[in-house]
């Protein structure tokens, strides 16, 4: 699975998208609100986890989702 941020302008706000390997887009929320349905992507348990590495990650850069 991979994530990327996503810069908003002016009135609209950062997104994050999760890809498959594919680099299909499985699921597009906000940056600022949590994901929702957590067990449809196999991520039950790493809301903590996901939260960091948002905040980390830096716009534009598509990277593979690994978790520790």
């Amino acid at each position: 699975m991979y994530i990327i941020k996503v810069k908003g302008k002016v009135r609209i706000p950062d997104y994050i998208q999760l890809r498959d390997d594919s680099f299909v887009l499985i699921a597009y929320f906000r940056a600022d609100r949590p994901l929702k349905n957590l067990e449809k992507y196999g991520l039950v348990g790493k809301e903590d986890e996901l939260k960091q590495i948002i905040e980390k990650l830096p716009f534009s850069k598509l990277q593979k989702l690994e978790f520790v």
